[in-house]
């Protein structure tokens, strides 16, 4: 049986880079497909790369952020294309430097789409969720909502929320044996979306392509996975947690982390 057949998966950020590949390989699994972007153009374009190859799709351009344009929205679905069963939250934004040279205003977008934007769309579907059967919720937030980020220290708080909001869900749906509902946490190091263009990756962790962090998504939704964590010294983080402070810090120096950022383009 193909759990995916039929099912109504809703994509956000989908106009490029993982999201597209996300959207794309969902509607090749058989899934209806709500692409989701602010781009709405590129929304569109996906949307069409999915009608071509057969599949089912609606394209939408929504502010995430903007709680009132997103409960319009969902109205919406509901009313013309029916109940959410898949919810991949994958937008967000990234910006770096030092802390000082970052305008306010960055900051606060990359909070505002990363973890806001990611909870305002939760919450307006939640229910869809709940109504549901063998429902699931994905969260895109990165490795660096384990570790610190010098010079990307709001990205990865806005990261670190994302890790703690989701885990947060996970457990409050057990606990009320909603287990038809499922969590899945994406936390990749960087990807070659070109959203990092100029940043040098920490040593052993190499940059993932997309197609890899995408299908690894895939598998997770297919096996109900609660965390996926790529590449494998990704893994290693929690290890790093245990060592004294100083040890830790020293460890990811020596391996590149605290540095990684220093370079952006």
């Amino acid at each position: 049986m193909n759990m995916f057949r039929d099912r109504l998966a809703l994509v956000t950020g989908a106009a490029q880079g993982m999201g597209r590949l996300i959207a794309i390989k969902l509607a090749q699994l058989g899934c209806r497909v709500i692409v989701l972007d602010l781009d709405a153009e590129g929304a569109k374009k996906v949307a069409q790369e999915i009608k071509a190859l057969e599949g089912e799709a609606w394209h939408f351009a929504v502010d995430i952020t903007d709680i009132e344009a997103v409960q319009r929205f969902h109205r919406r679905v509901n009313l013309e294309i029916g109940r959410v069963d898949l919810l991949v939250n994958n937008a967000g934004v990234v910006f770096g430097g030092a802390f000082e040279s970052v305008p306010l205003d960055k900051h606060m977008q990359i909070f505002q789409v990363n973890m806001l934007g990611l909870m305002t769309l939760t919450h307006t579907f939640f229910g869809d969720l709940l109504s549901g059967k063998d429902t699931h919720l994905v969260n895109i937030a990165s490795a660096a909502g384990y570790i610190g980020l010098p010079f990307g220290s709001t990205y990865a708080a806005s990261k670190w929320a994302v890790v703690g909001f989701s885990d947060s869900i996970r457990l409050e749906l057990a606990e009320r044996g909603l287990d038809h509902v499922s969590v899945t946490t994406v936390c990749p190091s960087f990807v070659n979306t070109g959203a990092f263009d100029g940043v040098r990756p920490p040593r052993f962790i190499p940059f993932l392509e997309p197609e890899f962090v995408a299908d690894k998504i895939i598998e997770a939704i297919a096996h109900n996975e609660a965390v996926v964590r790529e590449p494998f010294m990704v893994k290693a983080i929690g290890f790093l947690k245990l060592l004294p402070l100083t040890w830790s810090d020293w460890a990811t120096q020596k391996l590149g982390v605290t540095s990684s950022l220093m370079r952006w383009k």
